[in-house]
């Protein structure tokens, strides 16, 4: 009379069972990390595209300060140059002007600071804040500040 084993065959197929568990568990694990790596990738390349939106809007809200001025004159805007662009940007401008003692055409309000020497007259301080108000595009806030001196 053959004696049967049986205790081996039933462990071979409990083995084959958590092998078979561990590499699904390990697969599902994988794809949960890809997909939050995907979603991670997606939110940081439009916060980053909306961040150089707003770099490049700053400096053309420059170029257009400068325009302003050279149309109106100078003294004749401070903080009337705000714009809203495609209802996702907040453009504001700040202007403040740098000129000698004497010479001043500007209210002392308009006037940063008072200089002394001629060579520095006639010179303009632009702030330029840009940022996103609308809060459905961006999953954070975005503003993106410049500062420039220029020669009027």
């Amino acid at each position: 009379m053959q004696r049967k084993n049986n205790i081996l065959k039933s462990s071979r197929n409990a083995i084959a069972m958590i092998m078979a568990i561990m590499v699904i568990v390990t697969i599902a694990t994988i794809m949960a990390l890809s997909l939050a790596l995907t979603t991670q990738s997606t939110k940081r390349t439009n916060d980053l595209y909306l961040y150089e939106q707003a770099s490049f809007l700053s400096k053309s809200a420059t170029e257009y300060a400068l325009l302003k001025i050279a149309q109106d004159g100078a003294c004749t805007h401070t903080n009337d140059l705000n714009f809203v662009q495609d209802s996702i940007y907040d453009i504001n401008i700040t202007l403040q002007y740098v000129y000698v003692t004497n010479g001043n055409p500007c209210t002392v309000a308009q006037t940063y600071t008072e200089i002394r020497t001629p060579e520095q007259n006639g010179s303009i301080l632009i702030d330029v804040a840009v940022s996103v108000n609308d809060i459905t595009v961006s999953t954070e806030p975005i503003r993106y500040f410049r500062r420039t001196i220029q020669k009027l």
